[in-house]
């Protein structure tokens, strides 16, 4: 029964890794189908511009021949109904909904000129707006078509937390090793590791010793020691040691399944920011149904003939067309996103990168966001036997070059930084979880931990008895000539990165999953205004939402799957680059230098593209102001009257404006 319960959990698990992955299938299609109908309705746009009467007035030149109306009609058809439908089907969708908006007004917009434009050319007295036509299902394609492209679905987050799991693990069935896909373990099922693997499900340790990679599941910065009867976690990287694990959840049970599930709901929990260009394209289908049929009612019950009244209510309809509004966020976003990206900054989520001005907190990640994520000497202290800084290092370096302890990889760091040439060392031994030993130039040399000082009867030095770092010892024939401190280390970067949050008047936070003695000692160093410490993923969730309901527009930035949860849930996710793809996938906005500063640069940016936005909003639908009274004629009995040509003129520098004006977006 465990057997069939297990597999069934996984399996649910897949089914809803291929409902995300067709998602994002579905989102990519549609990207692609307007990509397409764009570069149909370009081609096709040309003949209807040359053969379109207004335009050979404007620009002097004669294309006419029998039949050539027609031709133009049937090239505006297929355009109409080719590279329309997108908005004819939203047009549709959003009367269903009750939610007349953008689609709507295009939708009204593209189908008064074809209506209109047909009636003309069979017999109706008036202009041809079929230019007008082309000219908007174009410019609507293309703002819709860039819109789609600067929105990526976040569910690809999930598809990438999923890929952290192995696909296959090493059954042990009595002296025998199967190799066995990883949804057809069960709970009870005993799986061998081997080193550098990951782990295939969350289990208990029944044979073996090792350090087990966590961080990119729990925050923890430092390999963790895992011996008999501690816990693994599906999906984190086994070292160096050789493990034997019994299962004990897999699928839906397992703690990735758990994480990706959290991250899926703060997904679904997110509110979604209607643009503000909807809401003004809202407005202006209201303006433009009301004004529209108002000025065909005012003029034919005042006696003037129907096409006279049909031609004044299709230049409103026509003049309120949203060439410019179409374009007004799209170009922003276009630019924004082009100059972020230069500035190593890779928006994802545009309506979050656009609310970043509202940011009052930033919550950061501590290990490889304020830290670099890698395990370096801090300070080495010589215990009064004549050896400095450099003999202790490359004692330590001669033992470590051996071993595949982070540890190691720390020590050795410093003797490279320090030019030191590492000596080779004979008769070298792993002291079980305590350490390493070996001949140095002919002395017994060792690296040990405290635990083994302890084991031994040495007494630890007065300086590292208060240490808050992690700390090794460099003994020599059994006395201690040196005291190595390691930790994770700040980044240069984090203390003008924090600095200039503040002068903001943002607050800064930290997040880590780190101990309190380690997370207060940044804490201090960086002077943040509080800190979270031995946090887990679910609880970074927790905290999020807890200064979340404090009234706080909180920015999360962190680089792990720990950190994903948190990152969907935040109001702002920001990810540091060179952390995992799943933490990246989660994220608004990603940050490719690892730069913290770059969080500061972020929001300065935020606000002004905002701001741009809003200039390119009053620019698309100002003109609407002076632009509908004269369409509808209300100055005729003046003679002041608005011809579509000058309509279509005053539409047009509406758009260079709207363009120009997105052109000028900086960042500084």
């Amino acid at each position: 029964m465990q057997h069939s319960h297990s597999m069934h959990n996984h399996g649910g698990d897949k089914h809803s890794h291929h409902e995300e992955h067709d998602h994002i299938a579905h989102h990519e299609m549609m990207i692609e189908d307007f990509k397409k109908r764009f570069y149909v309705s370009i081609v096709v746009t040309i003949p209807i511009l040359i053969l379109s009467p207004i335009i050979q007035e404007w620009f002097g030149f004669k294309v006419e021949f029998y039949g050539s109306s027609y031709v133009l009609f049937l090239l505006a058809s297929f355009l109409f109904f080719y590279g329309g439908w997108p908005f004819l089907t939203g047009l549709f969708n959003e009367l269903k909904d009750k939610s007349p908006g953008m689609m709507t007004l295009i939708a009204l917009a593209i189908a008064v000129a074809y209506l209109y434009s047909s009636a003309v050319v069979f017999g109706l007295e008036g202009k041809l707006f079929f230019w007008e036509l082309a000219t908007l299902i174009d410019v609507m394609l293309l703002g819709h078509w860039i819109e789609m492209k600067s929105v990526v679905s976040a569910s690809n987050a999930l598809k990438k937390l999923a890929e952290l799991m192995p696909d296959e693990a090493h059954l042990l069935k009595g002296s025998d090793i199967v190799d066995i896909s990883v949804s057809e373990l069960s709970e009870g099922d005993i799986v061998l590791i081997r080193p550098g693997e990951k782990v295939p499900g969350d289990g208990v340790i029944v044979k073996g010793r090792s350090y087990v990679d966590e961080s990119m599941l729990t925050g923890e910065s430092v390999p963790v020691e895992k011996k008999e009867n501690d816990g693994l976690i599906g999906g984190s990287i086994n070292v160096d040691g050789s493990l034997e694990m019994q299962v004990k959840n897999t699928g839906e049970n397992s703690y990735l399944s758990k994480v990706i599930n959290l991250v899926r709901e703060a997904q679904k929990s997110k509110s979604k920011t209607q643009l503000l260009a909807d809401k003004a394209a809202f407005w202006l289908t209201m303006i433009a149904l009301t004004v529209g049929f108002s000025t065909l009612a005012a003029w034919l019950s005042v006696g003037q003939s129907i096409t006279f009244a049909i031609e004044r209510m299709a230049t409103v309809m026509v003049i309120t067309c949203p060439h410019a509004l179409g374009l007004a966020i799209p170009l922003v976003v276009a630019m924004s996103t082009s100059l972020s990206a230069k500035n190593g900054l890779l928006i994802k989520n545009r309506t979050a990168f656009e609310n970043a001005r509202n940011i009052s907190i930033v919550v950061f990640d501590k290990t490889g966001t304020l830290t670099e994520g890698k395990f370096g000497v801090s300070s080495v202290k010589s215990s009064d036997t004549g050896y400095g800084e450099k003999e202790i290092i490359q004692f330590a370096s001669a033992l470590e070059k051996s071993s595949e302890h982070p540890i190691a990889r720390g020590i050795l760091d410093r003797a490279q930084e320090l030019g030191l040439s590492v000596p080779d060392v004979s008769d070298f031994e792993a002291i079980k979880g305590k350490g390493v030993k070996g001949i140095v130039d002919g002395k017994k040399v060792k690296v040990v931990s405290p635990g083994y000082l302890k084991e031994a009867g040495i007494d630890i030095p007065d300086h590292a008895k208060d240490e808050q770092l992690t700390v090794v010892f460099v003994l020599k024939d059994e006395k201690i000539i040196g005291t190595i401190s390691l930790s994770d280390r700040i980044r240069e970067d984090s203390y003008d990165a924090i600095q200039k949050l503040k002068e903001l008047g943002i607050k800064c936070w930290m997040l880590t999953g780190d101990n309190n003695q380690i997370a207060k000692k940044v804490h201090d160093e960086l002077n943040l205004d509080g800190y979270f410490a031995e946090v887990l993923p679910h609880e970074k969730l927790e905290k999020i939402k807890e200064l979340q309901s404090q009234n706080e527009y909180v920015a999360m930035t962190g680089d792990g799957v720990n950190d994903a949860p948190a990152l969907a849930q935040a109001d702002v996710g920001i990810a540091i680059g060179s952390g995992t793809d799943i933490a990246a996938e989660t994220a608004d906005i990603i940050l490719v230098e690892s730069n913290p500063k770059d969080v500061t640069s972020l929001i300065i940016f935020g606000r002004a593209t905002y701001k741009k936005m809003i200039q390119n909003l009053v620019w698309a639908t100002g003109y609407n102001l002076f632009a509908i009274p004269l369409a509808a004629g209300v100055f005729y009995r003046w003679g002041i009257i608005i011809s579509p040509a000058v309509g279509a003129i005053l539409m047009s520098l509406s758009t260079v404006i709207v363009a120009i004006n997105a052109k000028l977006l900086k960042v500084d």
